[in-house]
């Protein structure tokens, strides 16, 4: 059991150490324990049955894992579902709906020190933001959020592995980013991209 759950679970009974007498708690009690220890494996279970689920009820499933009664005392394993259906929201284009779940993530990851969790939520977050493209947006502007993301650091020297270890994708999707990308910025190799991208409008 976490650090936190187990402080959880010995405030629930009141047995919370006293800072003045510096007294550990009492252990927690056996029911409570079996009930956290459910609530993780709902949690999860729920969670899985997400993630292999079609789209148009993945979300629901997702929401069902985070309603989980007392899911709360396991905050890494419940800031992971947090993160697994913002991402799912994403790419199913449900951007708004992910923000909050990859913000609720990124805000948990940080409290835990877990920052290569934290790192991936907040290049999730990233990916949601929304370019409004003006009349005279020259062709950097047409590209999304997350095309400019791997254009960058395309243009920055990294190969398709390391772009892919980043942002947390397959290097496929890397490649097909780039495929895109190339077209929309009127150049055909990788070398081009420096100068390219640094032609954005004003």
């Amino acid at each position: 059991m976490t650090p936190v759950a187990y402080s959880d679970l010995a405030a629930a009974r009141g047995n919370e150490a006293s800072p003045a007498s510096g007294t550990a708690p009492d252990s927690p009690d056996p029911a409570a324990v079996l009930q956290a220890l459910e609530a993780r494996k709902a949690l999860l279970t729920d969670a899985v049955r997400a993630l292999v689920a079609p789209d148009d009820i993945a979300a629901k499933l997702f929401e069902a894992a985070l309603a989980t009664p007392a899911a709360h005392l396991w905050p890494f394993d419940f800031a992971r579902v947090h993160l697994l259906c913002g991402e799912r929201l994403r790419r199913s284009r449900e951007i708004s709906r992910s923000r909050h779940h990859l913000k609720t993530a990124l805000t948990a990851f940080e409290q835990l020190g877990a920052s290569a969790w934290a790192d991936r939520a907040a290049a999730e977050l990233a990916a949601t933001a929304v370019t409004r493209r003006r009349p005279d947006a020259g062709p950097v502007e047409q590209l999304t959020a997350q095309e400019l993301q791997v254009a960058d650091l395309a243009a920055g020297g990294l190969s398709n592995k390391e772009i892919a270890q980043r942002l947390y994708m397959s290097p496929r999707t890397v490649s097909a980013h780039l495929y895109r990308v190339f077209p929309k910025l009127g150049i055909e190799s990788r070398a081009a991209l420096r100068d390219a991208l640094s032609r954005r409008a004003a």
